[in-house]
């Protein structure tokens, strides 16, 4: 198995992602130990972010700090513990609110590929990126 990084990398659908990460100087913490649980935008929940958006951010290392650590939660959570817990606290410091009650929705998006295994922790593919507030 892979860690979360190189399972991102060789999937081919989260470029943005890892420009993102590699930008914000999170690849180490996202190659260590873990575990994490991930909640990973697709290239093109990126691209529905208004145009510049993505730049704007690369170019902001602390907002952008702050939306990835959003979209990472301690521990290996599965789709079924989320489901139980129906919040979780972000590494940022945010609770982010997970309906299974139709599909399995993580805030403002939609979970198209849940409980990707990885050798440090779990990644759940969205197809929006979840805003804080």
């Amino acid at each position: 198995m892979a860690d979360i990084v190189d399972i991102a990398v060789s999937a081919g659908s989260f470029s943005t992602l890892v420009a993102a990460v590699q930008a914000a100087g999170l690849v180490e913490t996202l190659k260590s130990p873990g575990p994490f649980t991930v909640f990973a935008p697709n290239d093109e929940a990126f691209a529905k972010l208004p145009p510049g958006t993505v730049q704007t951010l690369v170019q902001n290392i602390p907002q952008l700090t702050r939306i990835l650590t959003f979209h990472v939660v301690p521990g290996k959570l599965t789709q079924a513990d989320l489901a139980q817990l129906g919040t979780v606290t972000s590494v940022e410091g945010s609770t982010i609110p997970i309906d299974c009650s139709d599909g399995f929705e993580v805030k403002n998006a939609t979970v198209v590929a849940a409980d990707i295994e990885a050798d440090n922790g779990i990644i759940h593919v969205l197809d929006n990126v979840i805003l804080m507030g």
